[in-house]
């Protein structure tokens, strides 16, 4: 006989509390970890460890829950159980509703304590000051390309990079009139203005595009005025009060950024290899014939794949170009640690920016 909804709702709610017991179990024991770990003087946060935790999950996940709904539930539960040790302070550029506020909860679960910061600069000095554990900063879109300042900070920051995340984006019109008529400006970053650029001209073609610090502080300028819309997320229009005009209005459908976790060296050990790892370089050669080709020549040497290869200019007068690569591996790979050597060797300069988990 087929169960009724009454009795498939009393069967869900004696699950839930079974959960919720387990749950405080695990957080006991998270604690006693943590106590091991504050004797120790270990970090309380290891985003290799959990990875593998979540990996294990999926790959031995019998179903019906998808492999993302896993990744999900499990990076809350260990948020949550984290915060028990001691809340990660993590800087990002806001203020609230953000995609890098975004990017910052996929990343680290919802319970850390947020630090919104008005610029990538104070995202990177609020971290290398010691202000925030953490920072989470955009460096690359799939239609707009790198972020040049990310890049910039990245040559002169202290800081290492330890983690990334991938966000899908979508932007949407945000606006105090649940209307298109009689817009005169549209505020948002210059990277979401050119992500949308295709839309605005089609159908906002005489509204003025304004630049703003964020995609958040641009549907916060919105709010103030009537004749203003913003680009930002759905929960930036939450936050201000705003309407949603239209939903998606990128140029790409799928449009994603990267972003990556950024900290100072020491507050986190080398992390142990996943499987699936990042590399990421900064150098430069002498400015000679070939010189470009010579940087390639120990990965191929090696076979070490190359993911990324972005070039920024020196700011010297001179021509000359830093080069930012990613590479796939792990530096305790014997193959990888002997290309990273050889290539090191033909560099004028040359910084391992960090080595870490890949992840979503």
């Amino acid at each position: 006989m087929a169960k009724d909804l009454s009795q498939l709702r009393t069967e869900i709610d004696a699950l839930d509390q079974q959960l919720l017991s387990l749950l405080n179990q695990r957080a006991g024991l998270a604690n006693e970890v943590g106590e091991i770990k504050r004797v120790e003087g270990s970090a309380v946060f290891r985003p290799d460890r959990e990875a593998q935790v979540i990996s294990g999950l999926q790959s031995r996940n019998p179903g019906p829950l998808k492999a993302q709904g896993i990744a999900a539930i499990w990076r809350e539960v260990m948020s949550a159980c984290r915060a028990l040790e001691a809340a990660q302070r993590v800087a990002y550029l806001g203020p609230a509703g953000t995609f890098s506020e975004q990017a910052a909860l996929q990343y680290f679960g919802a319970s850390i304590e947020r630090m919104p910061c008005s610029s990538l600069d104070e995202v990177f000095r609020a971290t290398a000051a010691g202000s925030a554990e953490f920072g989470v900063v955009p460096v690359e879109n799939s239609t707009e390309g790198v972020i040049s300042r990310s890049l910039d900070l990245f040559l002169t920051t202290p800081l290492q990079l330890v983690g990334q995340t991938s966000l899908l984006v979508r932007h949407n019109l945000l606006r105090l009139n649940d209307s298109l008529d009689d817009i005169e400006a549209v505020y948002a970053h210059p990277q979401a203005l050119a992500q949308c650029q295709n839309w605005l001209t089609t159908y906002l073609p005489n509204a003025e595009r304004r630049a703003a610090a964020s995609n958040a502080e641009g549907a916060r300028l919105a709010a103030t005025n009537p004749a203003w819309a913003g680009i930002a997320s759905e929960r930036a229009g939450s936050e201000f009060g705003l309407h949603i005009v239209k939903h998606a209005i990128q140029d790409d459908a799928f449009n994603r950024t990267r972003f990556v976790v950024v900290c100072l060296p020491g507050t986190l050990p080398p992390p142990a290899p996943t499987g699936n790892d990042c590399i990421s370089l900064i150098v430069s050669v002498p400015n000679r014939p070939g010189a470009v080709h010579d940087l390639l020549v120990p990965l191929k040497k090696h076979g070490v794949s190359m993911t990324r290869f972005e070039s920024r200019p020196a700011r010297s007068g001179q021509w000359e170009y830093y080069f930012y690569i990613d590479l796939q591996g792990h530096t305790s790979q014997d193959h990888v640690a002997a290309a990273l050597q050889e290539l090191q060797s033909i560099c004028a300069f040359y910084k391992l920016l960090g080595n870490y988990p890949v992840g979503e």
